[in-house]
């Protein structure tokens, strides 16, 4: 299977998280499992001969992998009836998460992304575990929230957001405007998930991994949480470190990468 529509060089970075999320799956002991991801890899033509054999691909396959599953529990302790998957890619978590009888995932990305996604999704006979609308959007033009509501979201109920990957491959000004959009979607009491951002400037520098580190723009840096801490949320923080530790997964060498949940303030 192939992509009907061609998709962007950012776009195709899902198929590395699939890529790393089939590699989790496959373990004995995976931390979760995503039944879908390797079909999505293979069907994007990304499937290696070898696992990761530098020190930044093995660091960055780490980090996926606690990722995943530190915004698995979040999203579930979070109890929001409405949650929201900002540049969803090819997660599938409105598939494969227990979710309360009710809840409502709206997923939001690029059309080809989601095009590609549901022919995958549909040639397994894949069915949701939530109500789940799928939303092409195009998360830097201005009307994306009117398109989120108009689907049925509603603004005033409390909700829980993802942004996963995604902020790193914003300009500063770009995952403001973006954050700014969602802070007057979220509802008091509201919950956000994403990186704690970093400097990407001191990347190291692998040629093998180029095609997705070369896009990286930064996003708000190391300052996203006092960001958000600044525009009514507030933030709390974890490590990577703490994570391995937590979920017993050691990491390949030390790390600076975590990760924040923000709660939404009441306005005043």
């Amino acid at each position: 299977m192939t992509t009907a529509e061609p998709l962007s060089p950012v776009s195709r970075t899902a198929l590395s998280v699939a890529l790393v999320r089939a590699y989790e799956s496959s373990r004995p002991d995976p931390l979760f499992t995503d039944p879908y991801a390797a079909a999505f890899a293979a069907a994007g033509g990304v499937l290696p001969e070898a696992g990761p054999d530098s020190g930044l691909a093995r660091a960055l396959v780490a980090q996926g992998v606690l990722r995943t599953r530190f915004y698995d529990d979040r999203l579930l302790a979070a109890g929001a009836e409405q949650v929201v998957l900002l540049a969803a890619g090819l997660d599938t978590r409105a598939h494969r998460l227990d979710w309360p009888a009710g809840t409502r995932v709206f997923e939001l990305d690029l059309a080809p992304v989601l095009a590609f996604k549901e022919r995958v999704l549909d040639s397994l006979g894949a069915r949701p575990r939530s109500l789940r609308t799928v939303l092409p959007a195009d998360l830097l033009e201005p009307h994306w929230p009117d398109l989120l509501v108009g689907a049925g979201f509603d603004p005033v109920r409390p909700s829980a957001w993802l942004a996963e990957g995604l902020l790193v491959y914003l300009g500063p000004e770009e995952a403001a405007a973006l954050l700014t959009a969602v802070a007057a979607l979220a509802a008091p009491g509201s919950r956000l998930l994403l990186e704690q951002g970093r400097d990407v400037s001191a990347t190291p520098h692998d040629p093998a991994l180029a095609h997705l580190t070369g896009l990286w723009r930064g996003g708000l840096g190391p300052g996203t949480g006092d960001w958000l801490d600044r525009h009514g949320w507030t933030t709390d923080g974890v490590s990577l470190d703490a994570l391995a530790r937590r979920y017993r997964r050691p990491l390949p060498g030390p790390s600076t990468a975590g990760f924040l949940e923000a709660l939404r303030r009441p306005e005043g």
